[in-house]
């Protein structure tokens, strides 16, 4: 019967195919280009955007579990244990932000910034992160003790900047003396960095005054501990900030001094990286003696590293033989020792973080650095390179040396998610975590390189195949009205022989 159905459309087909005309497939081929042309550029643009093929996610979150794909997937193996998991969870390095020592002035950089170019330099969950830190270290328990750090504690969490303003200048009427309320002026209201370290100065003179006197009366409670914490926080704070000022205007030596005083007086806040900005000024003072000593102490495998010490001692070694060097030269003689640290200083480097020598190449372009950043990540790329383009450019052949050198770390870690070789597996977190904290503008670095996912080559060549039947059959437009009529008869005596061939029956052995 169904054979029989299928004889008697076939006449059906065949006057239905002659009466279609020329317009109708150039129409249909146009209409299946442009909407495979969307697709594509659809596909494309959230790839750019979040490194995953919508096709792709979409069939994996919802069609998969619609036809079974939940049921069928092979079950966890048995051979980890919930404590391995844990254990392995560990040794993993996770993706933390971290304060960027060498932060902008929101009003005097990043808020001028914005008004030439019209640019948000700063991504709100960048600005949460600084709204949160600035709550633990200029906050605590006693706040409430005193009115104005009680109007203190209620401007860090202000979103408005000029709320946050308003709010500081009311707590300056009830206290003459609240350093923090100098602090909030200096970072958000001072259009200068003349105008910052004014207000710095101001809090530093009650910062300290509020420090001798919680320092007195901190063992009487817990309370009282914990407000002198909260007070040594903001003296070291308003101190950092002002030798950064004193950077920023010129008085490097002032600033050096600053930062080794500060240095001596709070060992124990090393975690704050203050050793950070030390070495970029002792590099514009091309004190590079005074910055190998600073290398010593802090580059150190029990040490948290950073992109500023391994680049700086790539830097320090490239140095040595980067005037001299010569890639001819060195082919045909080999490389010297001297030679031989400074590339195994810049593949270390490049390792730890592979993002920065295409900024310090001038491969991709630099935007502002962001108040917060992630080791290993695009962000502390930015951030270095930012800071210390210059005293790369200022030694002559060190760019050169980069260059010619640093694409041969890859060859040593191919598999960089996997296994390491002087550093952890690289965190396939940091291309998330960036997008997060660099602004929109800017093409975040991703590594390693994805591959173009598969919906994107199937919707680019489906979009070029529509285009060129299209294209063909207006140029051909009676030919391609014959090859189409062909194809779609071929198509209908294809499926009817496939429904006349008989069923092949098993035949038991």
């Amino acid at each position: 019967m169904l054979v029989k159905s299928c004889f008697f459309c076939l006449p059906t087909v065949t006057v239905f195919l002659s009466t279609l005309t020329p317009k109708f497939y150039f129409a249909l081929t146009v209409t299946s280009s442009f909407i495979s042309g969307l697709i594509f550029v659809f596909e494309w643009w959230h790839f750019r955007k979040y490194g995953t093929s919508f096709i792709e996610q979409v069939s994996v979150s919802h069609l998969r579990p619609l036809i079974g794909g939940v049921e069928n997937s092979p079950p966890a193996p048995a051979a980890f244990s919930a404590g391995e998991n844990e254990a392995n969870r560990q040794n993993m390095p996770e993706c933390k932000m971290w304060r960027n020592p060498l932060n902008l002035f929101r009003g005097a950089e990043y808020s001028r910034y914005m008004w030439v170019t019209g640019k948000e330099p700063l991504t709100y969950y960048d600005m949460n992160l600084s709204a949160q830190d600035h709550q633990n270290f200029f906050t605590c328990d006693t706040d409430a003790l005193r009115p104005s750090d009680t109007v203190m504690q209620k401007a860090w969490r202000e979103r408005n900047p000029q709320a946050r303003i308003k709010a500081a200048y009311q707590a300056l009427e009830l206290n003459n003396d609240c350093a923090t309320a100098y602090v909030l002026l200096a970072e958000e209201e001072a259009t200068t960095i003349v105008d910052a370290e004014r207000y710095f100065k101001q809090a530093l003179k009650a910062g300290e005054m509020i420090y001798r006197k919680s320092q007195n009366c901190h063992s009487q409670s817990p309370q009282h501990e914990a407000q002198l914490r909260r007070d040594t926080n903001v003296l070291v704070y308003v101190k950092r900030r002002l030798a950064m000022c004193a950077r920023k205007l010129g008085r490097i030596r002032e600033s050096v001094k600053m930062m080794r005083d500060l240095m001596k007086e709070f060992p124990l806040l090393s975690m704050l990286n203050i050793h950070e900005n030390l070495l970029e000024a002792l590099l514009e003072l091309q004190a590079y003696a005074d910055v190998q000593a600073v290398l010593a102490k802090y580059d150190d495998i029990s040490l948290p590293k950073s992109a500023a010490i391994c680049y700086t001692a790539a830097l320090l070694k490239a140095r040595a033989v980067s005037e001299r060097f010569s890639p001819e030269t060195a082919f045909k003689r080999g490389l010297s020792t001297a030679e031989i640290n400074a590339v195994e200083a810049i593949h270390r480097a490049v390792e730890f973080n592979p993002h920065v020598p295409k900024y310090l190449l001038e491969m991709k372009s630099l935007v502002l650095p962001p108040e917060h950043i992630l080791k290993r990540g695009d962000s502390e790329a930015v951030a270095y390179a930012f800071f210390h383009l210059q005293h790369w450019k200022r030694i002559e052949g060190a760019l050169h040396l980069l260059h010619c050198t640093w694409e041969g770390t890859f060859r040593m870690i191919p598999y960089p998610l996997e296994k390491g070789h002087l550093f952890y597996p690289y965190p396939s977190c940091t291309e998330t975590a960036d997008r997060e904290l660099l602004p929109t503008f800017h093409e975040v670095s991703v590594y390693p390189q994805k591959e173009l996912p598969f919906f994107i080559h199937f919707t680019a060549g489906l979009c070029s195949f529509s285009a060129m039947l299209a294209l063909l059959t207006h140029q051909f437009p009676e030919l391609m009205v014959v090859f189409a009529k062909a194809v779609s008869m071929v198509s209908c005596v294809i499926n009817i022989v496939f429904l006349l061939e008989p069923k092949h029956s098993i035949i038991p052995l």
